[in-house]
């Protein structure tokens, strides 16, 4: 007999865990100058023309739709990832993923002015933003003309290792931590600045020799043993120089807050077992010389399967998180992976198996990516309805008694401002 929709949420978060989001309380910390200096003033202001009837979530949906619309004109107008396209299709990947971080820094905002704060905005946002990872980073491979190459590969898979080891601290240390340069700030900035840039002069920019960028007279006497270094190396260089940064920060926190809770610090390590699966397994099944994946183009669909299996395995820690759960260390999206990563490398067991073709390769990639999407959405429904029903609210609408109220708060304030006395009834000293 099947179960009911009701067991099976059950199944994904019971009643016990749901319990700990009556005390919930976002935490999170924000070092980054220019998004108290420059961006924070926008998004407030970005902020003030939402209309009141309008959930936190739908906005946090509202800016995905603008990466899901993004990566739609890529398969359309430069599916081999290289192109060059039409201008306008990188100007229109900077935009749309300048609107997704406005939107995904207004959507808690939009919560507090409606009143509509929860633990689901945070599962929802930081679920999405899993989603993300890979889909905006895509982007950013066919924004550059990377293709299939190593560096392109690795440029549209690796923002999933700070998104993971983020997400472990904030599981640990409850607390979201934003340094002085960030990926949700300066990182999305900077990409959606080289985007443009493709827009402006082309791809093809970031082939160009380092020594033809800076000329010889700048290179201090290095131009021979650079060489042919391009722009692009020196992008992966930066890259990998900034995970060098941000995993110790995350290290650190943790061991703090371990510390703090007088918990032992050696088991945690053992939580990064899922993305050491997903990580190496990913790298051994592209980069074999015998899987035809990277040769027959078909990254775009595999980074889509990606996301939907990175997306589960975080959010399943934002939850446990909220719930105040034992870690998540395995979810069964990544059975797949590993067989892929089989499949890629039979001649390499050692049993004298052939190379799989690459229809039979491409046939299991389409069902790795049914699969992933068809599990990923139903724990996600079973998760958010289960939520919903524990606290009496809803996942995309806020309840019509629920906007008269904020229309009228939003009214009363406004003329109050508009009369030059503050809501406590104290004259305004700025009038």
């Amino acid at each position: 007999m099947a179960p009911s929709s009701k067991e099976a949420a059950a199944e994904c978060v019971s009643d016990d865990a749901l319990a700990h989001l009556k005390t919930y309380k976002y935490s999170a910390v924000d070092k980054s100058p220019v998004s108290h200096y420059i961006l924070r003033p926008y998004w407030n202001w970005a902020a003030s023309l939402l209309p009141v009837w309008l959930a936190p979530n739908m906005v946090t949906l509202i800016g995905f739709f603008f990466i899901l619309a993004n990566v739609g004109l890529l398969v359309l107008f430069v599916p081999d990832l290289v192109g060059p396209g039409p201008s306008w299709i990188y100007l229109s990947f900077g935009f749309g993923l300048f609107m997704y971080q406005t939107m995904d820094n207004i959507d808690g905002k939009q919560a507090r002015r409606t009143g509509t704060s929860s633990g689901l905005g945070e599962l929802f946002d930081h679920g999405i933003d899993s989603l993300n990872c890979t889909l905006a980073s895509l982007l950013e491979t066919a924004a550059m003309g990377l293709g299939t190459s190593k560096t392109g590969i690795f440029t549209a898979l690796c923002p999933c290792i700070p998104m993971f080891f983020s997400t472990w601290e904030t599981y640990h240390s409850h607390t979201l931590y934003l340094g002085y340069v960030n990926g949700p700030t300066e990182g999305l900035l900077i990409a959606a600045g080289v985007m443009v840039l493709s827009g402006i002069y082309g791809p093809q920019i970031w082939t160009t020799p380092v020594v033809k960028v800076l000329g010889e007279q700048y290179t201090f006497g290095y131009a021979d043993r650079l060489g042919d270094l391009a722009v692009r190396d020196v992008w992966a260089l930066t890259i990998v120089g900034g995970l060098f940064v941000h995993i110790p920060g995350c290290i650190k926190h943790v061991v703090e807050a371990r510390r703090r809770q007088n918990l032992p610090i050696a088991p945690v390590f053992l939580e990064w077992t899922p993305f050491a699966v997903y990580f190496f397994s990913i790298g051994l099944w592209l980069y074999s010389p015998h899987s035809t994946l990277r040769r027959e183009n078909h990254i775009v669909l595999f980074c889509l399967t990606m996301s939907f299996v990175f997306g589960r395995m975080t959010t399943k820690m934002i939850l446990a998180h909220l719930t105040r759960q034992p870690f998540p260390y395995w979810t069964v999206m990544l059975f797949p992976l590993v067989g892929g990563a089989v499949l890629g490398n039979l001649p390499r067991l050692g049993l004298g198996l052939a190379p799989v073709s690459a229809d039979v390769e491409l046939a299991y990639l389409y069902g790795y990516f049914f699969f992933a999407m068809v599990v990923y959405f139903r724990w996600a429904v079973l998760v958010t309805g289960a939520i919903c029903q524990y606290l009496g609210i809803n996942a995309l609408t806020i309840p019509s008694e629920k906007t008269a109220e904020n229309r009228k708060r939003e009214e009363a304030e406004r003329r109050a401002r508009k009369a030059g006395v503050t809501a406590n009834g104290n004259v305004n000293k700025t009038q």
